[in-house]
């Protein structure tokens, strides 16, 4: 019963063999972590249309609970920006401008957000994780990281914001520019350009904190109110009552998209932390046990009154660079957040709005990644545009239409991918018996009256077409008269029915044409299916290690022939 306990809460188990000497990096890490998270909580709490206590009570409840069931041992779970945008733009015309149903409207999207993650766990379906592919997240987060700073700048400036999309907003901004307050602008740019600073030269250092506390005691001996300068306001201390407001079965549809979207996001970047740190550190990630992690941290945030969470990039590499040795670190973090909220929390309402907004915009910079979009652009034309078409998508359709289309874009990359394997004519590697692409590589040499044929993916209903058509294209360039036919079958993994019956037909036709067709190197898992589905009795059975070159001398071609 303790070990079957200890597979639902691995914290059961790693705390019986937790050593003394790993104390000090966890509270350390833990401390680092909660100074850290507080401001960036108050500033994601704002972009989610929520008082700054939501993105306090989001954190801390979430992070009571992860800890406990997560696998990966640096991960954060906290509010993020992406997640907190979404929520801020879809909540915003539910709501109808009452601050209590968008509040009950954001707790319960979390709820919805742990018992869809509860449904991944229970269906073991970890696998979901990997369908959103990175150029569609680098994407999608580039466009995140536009329309936040289009939200944000007017607050740095202190003028009024725009409503709408991103073009609407930044089309206000742009309108609005004169009336700039010079008072708020200077607050909030030297917060800026601090945090920046601080990001390139001390990384993993809580700059954010000093940032705020410095406009905390700003705040709070200057009277810069008659400046122009918008404060925080009033920030309730103690904790809220745990509840679910009571909401409408019209109003849970109309959530479901929202949680998602939020679910969705969430569980890639939770998944993709996690497998970076277990890759690093050298030890196993359950993919699945990362679902049950989210689920009963956005379970604790929904009823703490909070709104969805997940795991956070930045926030988890200032856990692991300040020492984190296990998940404790993350519940030390939680417990020094109570503490503020218990004995603390008032002195928040001298915070500035453009040192809050400062700190948004300098957690913006890090949504964009510029490498990648780089490597895309090197590597993968079609990866690039996958990329460029998921920040058109946020920046034209909106966050949540954004997450739709970028699952459309990933699944469509990969049936592309699926539909059209590449495949290609291999050729003799000069003075060996390797044989290698021979159009990438043109040395390599044709032999007289064979042509050898290598597909690089499965062979499928779908793709059928297009594997017959590139056979038939690059057998048509031969200009001998080719009387040996050899498919490779070592790059094909799997066959399904159409498959079987695409083999049988070239088969057929290649014997008409007096051209005999040879399987090479096929996997065992081919070589069953071509079995079943009555390939040998036309062919022949189908040897397991018919290499190349062994067809070769047993069809009698020459080691030294070369085709003119």
């Amino acid at each position: 019963m303790p070990s079957r306990l200890a597979c639902i809460i691995p914290a059961l188990g790693w705390l019986r063999g937790y050593q003394r000497g790993w104390l000090r990096g966890d509270v350390v890490a833990g401390i680092t972590l909660a100074a850290y998270l507080m401001p960036a909580a108050i500033g994601d709490a704002s972009l989610a249309g929520l008082p700054p206590e939501a993105g306090l009570y989001a954190c801390l409840f979430s992070g009571l609970v992860f800890w406990l069931f997560t696998s990966s041992k640096q991960t954060t779970v906290t509010v993020t920006s992406a997640i907190s945008l979404l929520v801020g733009t879809t909540l915003a015309p539910l709501a109808a401008g009452d601050p209590a149903r968008y509040a009950a409207l954001a707790s319960a999207s979390a709820v919805m957000v742990a018992a869809l993650a509860l449904f991944a766990r229970l269906f073991r379906a970890g696998a979901v994780v990997n369908f959103i592919s990175e150029p569609v997240l680098v994407g999608f987060k580039c466009g995140v990281a536009l329309y936040l700073a289009s939200s944000q700048l007017p607050k740095l400036c202190g003028v009024k914001g725009g409503h709408g999309d991103f073009w609407e907003k930044s089309a206000d901004f742009i309108r609005h520019a004169g009336d700039t307050n010079t008072a708020s602008l200077l607050l909030g740019g030297a917060a800026l350009v601090l945090l920046l600073l601080g990001k390139r030269f001390l990384p993993g250092k809580p700059v954010a904190l000093v940032v705020v506390v410095t406009g905390l005691l700003l705040g709070a001996n200057l009277d810069l109110a008659k400046s122009g300068v918008t404060m925080l306001g009033e920030v309730p201390q103690g904790l809220p009552e745990f509840r679910i407001g009571l909401l409408s079965r019209e109003d849970l549809n109309t959530l479901l998209p929202l949680a998602m979207a939020c679910f969705l996001l969430g569980a890639v970047e939770t998944a993709a932390i996690g497998r970076m740190f277990s890759r690093k550190h050298g030890y196993r990630l359950d993919s699945n046990q990362e679902f049950l992690a989210l689920a009963g941290a956005n379970l604790a945030a929904g009823l703490g009154q909070g709104f969805p969470t997940s795991g956070g990039m930045s926030q988890s590499l200032v856990n692991e660079s300040s020492g984190a040795r296990t998940p404790l670190s993350g519940f030390i973090s939680s417990i020094f957040i109570l503490l503020v909220i218990l004995f603390l929390s008032s002195l928040l309402r001298h915070l500035p709005q453009p040192v809050l907004a400062a700190i948004v915009l300098a957690a913006v910079t890090g949504l964009i990644n510029l490498t990648a979009i780089k490597e895309m652009w090197r590597f993968s034309r079609a990866d690039f545009t996958v990329a460029v078409a998921a920040v058109a998508g946020v920046l034209f359709s909106g966050l949540l239409m954004g997450v739709l289309i970028g699952a459309v874009l990933s699944l469509a990359l990969l049936l592309r991918r699926a539909m059209q394997p590449p495949a290609t004519e291999l050729g003799r590697v000069p003075g060996t018996d390797y044989f290698a692409d021979r159009i990438r590589h043109p040395s390599n040499e044709r032999l007289p009256g064979v042509f050898i044929f290598r597909c690089n993916g499965g062979i499928f209903y779908f793709n059928t077409e297009h594997v017959h058509d590139r056979f038939c294209e690059l057998l048509a360039v031969r200009q001998d008269e080719v009387k040996l036919a050899i498919f490779f079958m070592g790059t094909v993994p799997m066959i399904d029915m159409a498959g079987v019956e695409f083999l049988t037909g070239l088969h057929e036709t290649l014997k008409k044409r007096g051209i005999e067709l040879r399987l090479a190197e096929t996997h065992s898992v081919v070589r069953e299916a071509l079995r079943r589905g009555g390939f040998e009795q036309h062919y022949g059975p189908v040897v397991a290690d018919q290499t190349v070159a062994a067809i070769l001398r047993k069809n009698g071609v020459p080691n030294n022939a070369i085709a003119t």
